[in-house]
């Protein structure tokens, strides 16, 4: 059975249970604490908290192990040789982000409005429904699934060729790559007769590829058990995409704690704002909600404009490149958190003369970080994908989303480093009450990392090598 299609089933069922059991706590009065008599609340017990947080985590690995399982089994589906299934992997892609986002959308308003005026224990059960369907809709599929089955483990490659290219470190590499060794389809790793370009860059590396019989003096000196001395150029190759793709990575961190703005920093500023737009109060949460409607437009822009200009003066069937797009994704970052910036130092400023801005006033840099996040986001999944070595698409998928996870806890590295330096003489940057402190000046902190990140970023993407294919070999 195909692990991808397990662990898709796995997750969904793991997610399925941690659902299942907050909504029991949720039903079952003896899993809650008891009622608060006044304003004294009695603490829960041990037992109500060990039931609570396992909740979270099975909802958590469930959450997380779907995303990552399911992203490159559905993109499996599509065959690359074919253009237009190519086209539609792209659009498989776009759809997948959509599909994560207005799930967001949906469960921020709909889900919790039922839970704060209906019952918790129902916007719990309905989330379960949706679990259960999706789960019965994905299995109902098994049929028309194209599959891959796993060959080994990739990790074990990865490690052969760092031992055997520091075995064989006293060798030279042969100026003619022609002479390293290729390996036939018994040697990849990818579980398919998929054999990948030698690359220039870390040529260490190809020592691992210099053919056995140039180090039978290393195995003979090992007494004839050197083992894990000779590696193809396909598997040097996946190593080097892998340390290609770590500097790109840390940047995605940088960039998700960037957007991570949008559901903290964002909205301490808007409750600081006047809130009342007519008669009606928006609470500031929300505006994230309506990032996900900006986002949506945004998708739906760049696949009907902005992708068939691009192809017509690029020539890239893409229109842009996945780096090209995820640079833009981390350049619009940057004047979203200047635009941010300049809000804060207007509203301290109308605050000091007595009055206070529209909430409506956040909305422009919501939709510059919806067009980033598009922009970036989806270009992000497929890189994430499509770079990675065939065996490892899972893995180096859930390292993009392991990226924004990374963000949010970089955005509070930063917040309690900004709060240590900046209340030495005075109530800081980020005080309890806005109004004293100069959130402008932190959101300007991040508009310069952006912009530096955006830098490097730049720099690695424009020296990045292409994973490129060899020839086919039919089995």
């Amino acid at each position: 059975m195909p692990y991808k299609y397990v662990l898709s089933e796995l997750y969904m069922s793991t997610n399925k249970q941690g659902l299942l059991v907050i909504t029991a706590s949720a039903v079952i009065p003896s899993l809650q604490p008891a009622p608060c008599n006044g304003s004294s609340c009695p603490p829960a017990t041990g037992f109500q908290y060990f039931v609570f947080f396992t909740a979270l985590y099975l909802i958590s690995v469930g959450t997380g192990g779907v995303k990552s399982a399911l992203l490159p089994f559905g993109a499996d589906q599509y065959n690359d040789s074919n253009l237009e299934e190519s086209k539609k992997k792209q659009s498989f892609f776009s759809l997948f982000f959509i599909a994560i986002n207005l799930g967001v959308f949906i469960s921020g308003t709909v889900v919790v409005w039922i839970q704060q005026n209906v019952a918790w224990s129902l916007g719990f059960g309905i989330s379960s429904i949706c679990l259960v369907v999706a789960t019965v809709a994905f299995l109902a599929g098994t049929p028309v699934y194209k599959v891959q089955l796993p060959s080994g483990s990739p990790l074990k490659s990865v490690v052969m060729v760092f031992v055997a290219s520091f075995k064989k470190r006293k060798l030279e590499v042969p100026a003619d790559n022609a002479l390293l060794y290729e390996g036939d389809d018994a040697d990849l790793s990818n579980g398919q007769s998929v054999k990948l370009a030698h690359t220039d860059g870390f040529r260490w590396l190809d020592k691992a590829a210099v053919v056995f019989e140039e180090v039978e003096e290393i195995n003979k000196d090992e007494g004839g058990g050197g083992g894990w001395l000779q590696c193809s150029v396909t598997q040097v190759e996946e190593v080097k995409i892998l340390l290609r793709m770590l500097p790109i990575w840390v940047t995605s961190v940088l960039y998700a704690a960037s957007l991570g703005q949008t559901a903290t920093t964002f909205v301490q500023q808007g409750n600081a704002m006047n809130t009342k737009i007519g008669s009606f109060s928006v609470p500031a949460a929300s505006l994230n909600s309506a990032e996900v409607i900006f986002m949506m437009i945004w998708v739906v822009f760049q696949d009907t404009v902005v992708v068939p200009i691009a192809r017509r003066y690029t020539g890239n069937p893409a229109g842009l490149t996945q780096l090209q797009r995820m640079g833009v994704g981390r350049l619009l970052a940057v004047p979203a958190l200047a635009v941010a910036a300049v809000l804060e130092t207007w509203r301290l400023r109308s605050v000091r003369d007595g009055g206070n801005l529209s909430i409506a006033w956040q909305l422009p840099q919501f939709v510059i970080l919806a067009c980033s996040d598009v922009f970036c986001g989806i270009a992000q999944l497929e890189f994430f994908y499509s770079e990675a070595p065939v065996s490892m698409r899972s893995l180096c998928s859930a390292f993009s989303f392991l990226a924004l996870s990374l963000g949010y806890y970089v955005n509070s590295l930063v917040v309690s480093i900004v709060a240590v330096v900046t209340t030495t003489s005075n109530k800081g940057w980020l005080p309890a009450d806005l109004n004293d402190g100069h959130l402008d000046y932190y959101f300007w902190l991040w508009t310069g990392i952006s912009a530096i990140n955006f830098v490097v970023y730049a720099a690695f993407a424009k020296n990045y090598t292409v994973k490129r294919l060899a020839v086919p070999h039919s089995h």
